[in-house]
């Protein structure tokens, strides 16, 4: 049988990977108009905050032939081919429809204008991003027009981009979807206290071109009164459209506002053709945007087509649960209460942005409910809508703060029947999960998640299989490595409280005997920080290179720099706040003429050097150092930078200094050597050009002193730092900070950063603050001794490098080599020596050598 799919998003995706996995005889053929392999659409976003597109791209399924960059052109349902605009001609046994959906933009004048986007794919990223950064000189302002999920992600989309934002939603309310009238409220505020303007129940009229052609003023009218907001750039997420022209083209049955019409198992008015995903409306009359509706379907149309024990499509669950602009938003079951006999329960903190609800049935079962500003009790609450069973307490002890009442605890995983949905991206049940730990013997939340896919999908569901596994008594063990059965935390309190000094002492002393002492390259780097982080504590200045201390650090730190894909290295000098001096410009500029190296400028306001080989290291150090740099701390778990805007002292906007105050904790942290690499931004006023709210650490000046954020960062799942506290004086800053920093490295485990360690530490950020702000451990007095242990003792690693001749002696290309190149090496520059690529020697001296 050969099967046909026409569209590789995720839900065209999720069909050929079941094919492979169901079917492995059967042949596949995918169609896909992008020419680029599938991705991760939900976490586009993440492209603005660091990610690249090779970490949302997913792999092909194996066996699967796929072409790209050719759309399906047209259908001819009696010879059952589909024709692409290449010409090619694909026969089929089987179709399946996945082509998605296209962003409706609102037939407004005007909104074909350069300047004017929509938010859908890889490319609109681009896009965005580089016409922003065109603009980038002044105060640029975008706007979104349309406030629901897609609108409020582009809109922290432009906010990440320094761009003054506005969101503009025609409902009186942002994502009327999802909440009600009292939650989009809670949202609204949360979201402009962030600095994005609001305004609901607006249209927009019209967008006007400025003086170059490009979108300059949008008219907006509320009611009767109109009204004009300057803008550089509009994008519009007001929704979208089935892709269903193949469908309306050639004669397939489509629903009354579009989509390809499907019965329960997802085949059209054709029998040899089915429709999954957004281009098809399901038997309940719906065309579902969300992709755990959409793996659904896929998974019924395979096994139908398949004959393997198909499950009809009869409707999905529309749970959300997102961090828009750094604030928590769920929606699940019944949310607005419309099921007969409801019961609504409501608790609302005005003060503090939050808002939740819980929708229940007469007899006390779960029917859905909506959370804004705090999600954390989502995880134990949704699996309950549906389950049968009735809530163990009142409902208002689910929604109270667990200071106040019970809170959520009380229902834990135990509470759930096995027929509860843990994972609606998958349709994975606690009884599935509970199955594959006891009958396939799975033990961690990684083996749960390539046994069953729960969790692989939006990711929400991850923290209850940790809860799941341990219900059932699996003992997760918190074992460094194989060498050490306590955790990282637990090796620093021993080190800290012990005063142990070496990797040796604490192997031999706390170590398992079985496993040896010589360690392995997850413990001897680990401890390698701990014992960094300690030395202004334990044992004054030392440098991460002496002694035993090299044999234990991993390749960047063993040379001071990173390592580069052609075994190079990068110079990354300090240059705190991003100020430097035309002669100190000068110096590097020479530097990197002289040696030959490829320079960049980087996202943290700091120039780097590429392309150094091991000998040339300490030359180029010197030079740098001579002229008043220090080493940048590139390459080293340690704070790296901290990003600022210029403030008071230029902007117009800056109410603080954030460029002195950037420096001073750029200058303070240095070097602290820490469980993951720390960034850090310093914003002079709420237009957040510094993007502190995306950083571990971010401080945005407000007029009445700083806020302070913690627990942000970029990569493949960005996460929007969490408000920790309010107009803080400076005196008051530091001190939060320096806590915050020293509670950080005390606790948490290896390689993780801020974000994961808030969530994950036993009573997430509130807890973080009792002890940071309050003092709630009595530790306050000790971490500050820490941090001031730390600021004393620092020293600059590089300039410490050049003053130690055992030290030096290590910079060599080779083990026996002199310390100047060897002038039979030959280095050749290719693609303006971007990428130096050596050649060991000549040919003809390697001859019969041995």
């Amino acid at each position: 049988m050969r099967v046909l799919i026409v569209g590789y998003g995720m839900v065209g995706h999720r069909c050929a990977e079941l094919l492979a996995q169901l079917g492995p005889s059967t042949e596949v053929v995918v169609l896909a108009k992008e020419a680029r392999p599938a991705y991760d659409r939900v976490h586009l976003t993440s492209l603005f905050g660091g990610a690249t597109e090779s970490d949302l791209s997913y792999q092909d399924p194996p066996g699967v032939s796929v072409h790209l960059g050719d759309e399906a052109a047209s259908l001819d349902r009696q010879a059952r081919t589909v024709t692409t605009a290449s010409g090619a001609i694909h026969p089929y046994d089987v179709l399946i429809l996945a082509t998605g959906s296209r962003p409706f933009v609102p037939p407004v004048p005007g909104h074909e204008l350069a300047g004017c986007f929509v938010y859908r794919t890889v490319e609109d990223v681009d896009a965005i991003k580089a016409y922003a950064a065109e603009r980038a000189a002044g105060e640029t302002v975008g706007a979104v027009v349309g406030g629901g999920l897609l609108g409020l992600e582009a809109a922290g989309a432009l906010s990440s981009l320094g761009l003054t934002t506005h969101v503009i939603e025609f409902s009186p309310r942002l994502m009327p979807l999802q909440v009600d009238d009292a939650g989009g409220l809670a949202l609204r505020q949360r979201i402009e206290e962030l600095g994005v303007a609001v305004h609901t129940g607006t249209r927009t009229e019209a967008v006007h071109a400025g003086e170059d052609g490009t979108a300059a003023v949008m008219l907006l009218a509320a009611g009767e009164e109109q009204r004009e907001l300057r803008t550089d750039l509009v994008v519009f997420a007001a929704g979208v459209r089935p892709w269903d022209t193949l469908g309306r083209e050639h004669g397939l049955e489509l629903g009354e506002r579009g989509g390809i019409r499907i019965d329960e198992h997802c085949r059209t008015s054709d029998p040899h053709v089915y429709a999954v995903g957004e281009c098809a409306q399901a038997v309940d009359g719906r065309v579902y945007g969300l992709v755990a509706p959409g793996y659904a379907q896929a998974e019924t149309a395979v096994r139908h087509i398949l004959d393997r024990e198909p499950r009809p499509f009869l409707g999905a669950d529309l749970s959300t649960k997102l961090k828009l602009l750094g604030v928590d938003v769920a929606s699940f079951g019944d949310a607005f209460g419309v099921t007969k006999g409801a019961r609504t329960t409501l608790y609302a903190d005005e003060s503090q942005g939050l808002y939740k609800k819980l929708v229940v049935t007469e007899q006390g079962e779960l029917l859905g409910g909506i959370l804004v500003g705090d999600a954390a009790s989502y995880d134990v609450l949704k699996p309950m809508v549906g389950s049968g069973v009735a809530l163990p307490t009142a409902p208002i002890q689910l929604l109270l703060p667990a200071a106040d009442g019970e809170g959520a605890a009380a229902l834990g995983v135990g509470s759930l029947p096995d027929s509860a949905t843990i994972c609606s991206c998958h349709n994975v049940s606690k009884g599935e999960l509970l199955h594959a730990i006891t009958g396939e013997g799975c033990a961690t939340v990684s083996a749960l998640k390539s046994c069953t896919r729960a969790g692989t999908g939006c990711g929400s569901c991850v923290p209850m299989l940790g809860k799941i596994l341990d219900a059932a008594g699996v003992e997760q063990s918190t074992a460094l490595c194989p060498h050490f059965t306590q955790s990282r935390a637990d090796l620093y309190e021993i080190v800290l409280v012990r005063g142990i000094t070496t990797f040796a002492q604490l192997v031999a002393e706390h170590g398992v005997a079985a496993a040896g002492r010589e360690g392995c390259e997850i413990c001897k780097p680990a401890v390698a920080s701990i014992l960094a982080s300690l030395s202004g504590r334990l044992f004054g200045p030392t440098h991460i290179l002496d002694g035993e201390q090299a044999a234990l650090q991993d390749t960047n730190d063993h040379f001071l720099g990173n390592l580069q894909r052609n075994g190079s290295y990068s110079v990354v000098p300090r240059i705190p706040g991003g100020e430097i001096t035309p002669e100190k410009l000068i110096v590097i500029g020479e530097v990197a003429r002289d040696f030959g190296l490829y320079t960049k400028i980087t996202g943290g306001q700091r120039i780097d050097l590429l392309g150094a080989r091991v000998e040339q290291l300490p030359a180029i150090w010197k030079r740098l150092v001579d002229a008043g740099f220090e080493s940048g701390h590139a390459y080293g778990k340690a704070v790296r930078t901290v990003k600022s805007c210029v403030g008071s002292s230029w902007c117009r906007y800056g109410v603080q200094d954030s460029l002195k105050m950037a420096i001073d904790l750029e200058l303070r942290y240095r070097g602290l050597r820490s469980p993951h690499k720390i960034k850090a931004a310093v914003s002079g006023c709420a237009r957040e050009c510094a993007e502190a709210q995306g950083k571990d650490i971010g401080v945005i000046a407000t007029e009445n002193g700083w806020n302070l954020y913690v627990g942000g960062n970029g990569g493949f799942r960005p996460r929007h730092a969490d408000l920790f506290a309010k107009d803080l004086t400076e005196v008051e800053l530091i001190r939060a900070i320096d806590r915050f920093l020293m509670f950080y490295i005390r606790t948490a485990d290896r390689l993780e950063r801020t974000a994961t360690w808030i969530e994950r530490i036993e009573g997430g950020l509130d807890h973080i603050k009792a002890v940071v702000l309050e003092d709630s451990l009595g530790l306050g007095e000790e971490l500050d001794g820490l941090m001031a242990a730390h600021v004393a003792h620092y020293t600059d690693e590089w300039r410490a490098a050049l003053g130690d001749p055992e030290t030096l002696s290590r910079f060599v290309s080779f083990v026996n080599a002199p310390q100047d190149a060897d002038p039979s090496i030959e280095f050749t520059a290719e693609r303006d020596q971007i990428k130096p690529l050596l050649t060991i020697g000549r040919a003809e001296d390697l001859v019969g050598a041995r």
